[in-house]
Parts: structure tokens; sequence; C-alpha cells
């Protein structure tokens, strides 16, 4: 490839990008109102590339020497590029001493061809430093002698994104370069470079992700016209909103144990006698606080017409265990029929059941807690 072939390459590169620029640029100003990306883009790009080489010393050449290039690539993640390439330097030889030193007339042409790869560290929008490897073969052309030989480079260097088209790189490197061809005597030279690259994306920019619609808020409902579990509680007040059914619940609407408390209702030494039904002269005095306490509970059992209760019978421990079991029995009956007398439906109602002297709640061996233990009691079926 002659110099010219190269700089015509060059210049059409530049020109193509410059014409897809301004064909997408409307498309590109849609996509962002940034002049930069803030995430990887993995379009295509050109690389249009100016440099100077340091040349090793053994060329027997002027150590200087510039040279340029085109590359050719994408960022295959947002770390890593890939560039296929070409560059191309011509290389004066020196006169030597006994021709009075200085440059000849007499140059050669290197031609590399070859691929690289660049590992990028740092925020896509900084100046991110990098390291760069790649692999190529180069031709030298000389009146002497031509022909391919192979080489290999290593460089660092730093890229800035300056548009959401464009970076810019600053690399150094070190070539080595098995050229056997331009020097009979000489097999291989390492050659370091200092270049800057012009990074040219073309074709749509990535356009981002529409962000997720938002959901139209969803209108508060009435819980204080609600009972989900049908206790009788709205929602609002409800702090226990799964009560099973039939669950006798307080005014938070969590389960509550009914209590029907006849304490106070105790009853005289060895009665009701058999036959008696008027409750009133069976009770210890004074009788009418303890009707009063009977009146309570049948107020309880009709507030709550779900609870069903067993009536039961106890007696202190005087008298034999056969005739305490039926005076037990003529208690719970007592009471069982007070309570349906006043409106409270037996079916809700089990029993009557005498229980004797069992289950004492006073002591039997004093006057007190005998009369204690002479009672009869609600028992609630929860």
């Amino acid at each position: 490839m002659n110099r010219k072939g190269l700089y015509f390459l060059i210049a059409l590169a530049l020109g193509g990008v410059g014409a897809v620029q301004a064909q997408d640029a409307p498309a590109a100003s849609t996509a962002s109102s940034d002049s930069s990306m803030s995430s990887f883009d993995g379009r295509w790009y050109i690389a249009p590339t100016v440099g100077g080489f340091f040349n090793d010393q053994a060329r027997n050449t002027n150590s200087r020497q510039i040279y340029y290039g085109l590359g050719f690539g994408k960022f295959v993640s947002s770390n890593v590029s890939i560039d296929a390439f070409v560059d191309r330097t011509r290389r004066d030889r020196d006169n030597g001493a006994a021709a009075g030193g200085g440059h000849s007339n007499r140059s050669w042409t290197s031609t590399a061809i070859g691929a690289s790869a660049r590992f990028y560290a740092g925020d896509w929008n900084a100046w991110r430093p990098y390291g760069m490897v790649g692999l190529m073969g180069s031709e030298h052309q000389s009146s002497a002698a031509s022909g391919w030989s192979p080489a290999a480079q290593v460089g660092v260097g730093v890229s800035k994104m300056v548009s959401d088209r464009t970076n810019i790189r600053v690399e150094a490197g070190y070539r080595y370069d098995w050229d056997n061809k331009t020097q009979s005597n000489k097999s291989a030279y390492g050659d370091t470079f200092l270049g800057l690259t012009l990074v040219s994306r073309f074709g749509a920019a990535p356009v981002a992700a529409a962000p997720a619609p938002v959901a139209a808020p969803v209108a508060p409902v009435d819980c204080s016209t609600m009972d989900s579990d049908n206790d009788g509680v709205n929602d609002c007040e409800d702090k226990c909103p799964a009560t099973a059914a039939g669950t006798i619940v307080g005014p938070d609407g969590c389960p509550q144990k009914v209590v029907i408390d006849l304490r106070g209702v105790n009853f005289k030494f060895d009665r009701p006698r058999k036959g008696e039904t008027d409750i009133s002269k069976s009770l210890a005095e004074p009788t009418a606080d303890s009707i009063a306490v009977l009146n309570q509970a049948v107020d309880t059992l009709q507030r709550y017409p779900q609870v069903h209760v067993t009536v039961a019978g106890y007696t202190d421990s005087k008298g034999t265990d056969e005739y305490n079991q039926k005076l037990s029995e003529r208690r719970a009956s007592i009471v069982y029929n007070f309570l349906t007398s006043h409106g409270i439906d037996a079916s809700r109602l089990e029993g009557p059941i005498g229980h004797g002297e069992s289950n004492p709640i006073g002591d039997n061996a004093t006057d007190a807690g005998r009369a204690q233990n002479r009672r009869t009691e609600l028992q609630v079926q929860q």
C-alpha cells in the first residue's frame, strides 16, 4: 500500500463519518440532549491516528519518524474495545561516518496491518486509563529488499469522551518487529511510539430504555364501612381481621372470653329442697344481691346470643356423696329454670349438671369456705 493510497483512505473515512453524523444529527438530538453518554455504547467507530516513532538505534536511521494510520472497531463491553488497524511510516537511512554522516536519500517504508485490544478502567465519561496489546504483520519495502514479517506491540494510554460520538485517545507503546528484510545483518527491532487518535462512532445513538409507567394512585377504601370477617367490628378498628365465624370478640375485634360470674349467688345449707322452685328461698342472705347477680347473667346472655353455657351445681363437703350429688343437681336445675323463665332459650344451655362436692373453691374446714362451695356456675363454651 503506497502513501497516497493510505492518505486517500483516511480522507474517505473521515468524510464518510461526517456525512453519517450529519444525517443522524436529528435522531441523535432526539435520543439524547446530553453531550455525553452515561453508559456503554457499542456502535462501530473509525479511528484515524497520527504520531511518531522513536526508532531502534540498530535501524541506522533517523531516530524520529512520523506515522499515520486508520483503525476500525467497537467496544465489546464497557471496558474492552477491539480494533483492526493499518498504519504506515517512512524511514530515512543515515549515512555512515565514512559518507560524512547525516541523512541519505535512501529510505524504506513500513506498513503494518493487525488488530489490537484495549482494556479500560474508570467511568465512561471520565479520562479513562487503559492498557493495549496487539498483533500484526509488517510489510517492509526498500531498494534492497521487501517482504512481510510478524510484529507485536503493547502500550498504555488515556481516553476521553468529548461527545456522544467522539473520543480522543493519547497512547504510548512499544512495538517489536521481527524485520529481517531491511538490513541483512539484523533480524528484529524494538521501536517506541506516541500517537493521538480521534475515535468517531457512526450510526444511530443507543436510546435509553423508557422509564416504567407510574401506576395511577388507587383511591383509598373507606375501611369504616367494611367488616371483612363479619364479627361486628369495622375493618378500621378491627385489630384481629381474620377471626373465625361465631367467635366472640371485643371492641377491638379480637377474641374475647365471655365470663359470666355468679360469685355471690350462694345457697343456704341443704337448699333447695326437693320440689322447691322459688330460688329466692334457697339463696343465702342478702337474697336481693344474689338475684341482681343472676339478672346480670341474663343480661350478658341476651347481649351475646352466640354464647352457650353449661349450668353446673356444687355443694360443700358435708353429707354423703350421693346426697351431695342430688343436691348439686337441684341447685343447677333451679338456676337453669331461672334463666329460661327470663327469656334465655334452653338450646343455649347445657345441663343442668351436678358435680356434688367436687371442685371446691373454698376451704371446707371453715364456715366461710363451705358457703363459697355451695354455688352454681355458668361455664361458657368457647
